[in-house]
């Protein structure tokens, strides 16, 4: 059974059509195997409240196992998709963002900027992935693996 995935992407200039969505793209592109279905992709601006309600559309939708978000991890003034993750989440798993930003520095030492989280609402796991083609592609490398244990667990399966 694959694993359906979301992929919220959150740019100001994605939403308004300004700029092309590279790191929704990347995700789609990396997640094509027999393993994932992206079944979802959406562009939001960086608002918290819409943020928070695509999370909590996809989660309480039955079938999504994993939502990726991308952009709005950053310390720029508009960058609060931790916070909007946050808020929807019932349970935080820290070990992925922790090994997000501490593989990640081994490829840029600004990874341990970002602030993204990852958290479980409803047995769907959000993971917040950064903004640029480059830092979606090493992330998801790091992780891609350990998602479909994560959601053999949500689902009731063993350690």
């Amino acid at each position: 059974m694959a694993i359906k995935v979301a992929v919220l992407t959150i740019s100001d200039k994605c939403s308004e059509g300004k700029r092309a969505d590279t790191s929704g793209q990347t995700i789609d592109e990396m997640l094509n195997d027999d393993k994932f279905q992206v079944v979802e992709k959406i562009i939001v601006p960086d608002d918290k409240q819409m943020i928070a309600e695509k999370l909590r559309t996809f989660s309480d939708k039955n079938g999504i196992d994993v939502i990726l978000t991308t952009g709005g991890t950053g310390l720029g003034p508009r960058d609060i998709t931790p916070e909007a993750t946050a808020s929807v989440c019932e349970r935080i798993v820290p070990g992925l963002s922790e090994i997000l930003r501490s593989e990640g520095f081994k490829c840029s030492p600004y990874a341990v900027l970002s602030r993204g989280i990852s958290g479980v609402r409803n047995n769907t796991l959000m993971v917040n992935l950064p903004g640029s083609p480059k830092g979606v592609r090493e992330s998801l490398e790091i992780i891609i693996n350990i998602l479909p244990h994560a959601v053999d667990m949500m689902r009731g399966g063993g350690h």
